[in-house]
């Protein structure tokens, strides 16, 4: 079934081409959540108009993003832990303790966005990143101190 994609799917094709998938991938996967639409005539001859909608949607979620990037950037988390005498913590700080604290600044974020490979299990500053958007990558400062 020949599909014009509304969005970037991974190993499938870029937001705008017209790819040729699965009739089950199309009916059951792609058109459902709104990532493509059939290649009837119509669709494609209003494939420039359809671009350009997507095009002005990416430009906006991109400038959301990059304006949560900027605020998140701006905030210092500080977190009291009660840690040994070689300054290792007792407990940890993981993604969801960023996220909490996130929530706390009125920023909502998932989890799975928050990019720390392990928890910070040591006193002193560390760096989390945060997966804003494929393009728009956050820093948070961290910053965990003895209680």
């Amino acid at each position: 079934m020949k599909v014009i994609l509304l969005d970037d799917i991974a190993k499938v094709g870029r937001r705008g081409e017209v790819r040729d998938v699965s009739d089950g991938y199309a009916r059951n996967f792609l058109i459902p959540k709104k990532l493509a639409l059939s290649a009837t005539e119509g669709n494609l001859t209003n494939l420039e108009h359809i671009k350009k909608q997507q095009d002005a949607k990416a430009s906006r979620v991109r400038a959301d993003a990059e304006a949560l990037r900027a605020r998140i950037e701006s905030l210092v988390y500080e977190e009291r832990r009660q840690a040994s005498e070689e300054g290792k913590l007792f407990g940890s700080v993981t993604a969801q303790d960023v996220v909490d604290f996130l929530a706390a600044q009125g920023v909502k974020i998932e989890r799975r966005r928050v990019q720390l490979e392990e928890p910070i299990k040591a006193l002193g500053e560390a760096g989390v990143a945060i997966r804003l958007h494929p393009e728009v990558t956050a820093h948070l400062k961290v910053n965990v101190v003895r209680e």
